[in-house]
């Protein structure tokens, strides 16, 4: 059922939105996806963890339905 949806998904994409996937997957399988982490600049870093910093700290938690598997695909 995924692996169709997926088909058809995939169907809908431009040849350069495909390009980017594919890319993507051959980043993902050698482990070098590029993450923010990896490539951020000392004052990205900076900035991202002074915005961190200004976040609530009692704000509620997500409910237990957000952690389970069973809401993340549809039915």
């Amino acid at each position: 059922m995924l692996r169709e949806k997926l088909k058809q998904e995939l169907d809908k994409l431009s040849d350069e939105q495909l390009k980017k996937v594919a890319d993507f997957i051959a980043q993902y399988k050698q482990g070098t996806s590029s993450l923010f982490w990896q490539k951020a600049t000392s004052a990205q870093t900076r900035e991202f963890r002074e915005w961190v910093s200004q976040l609530p700290k009692n704000s509620p938690s997500l409910p237990n339905e957000a952690f389970s598997r069973d809401s993340l695909y549809e039915e």
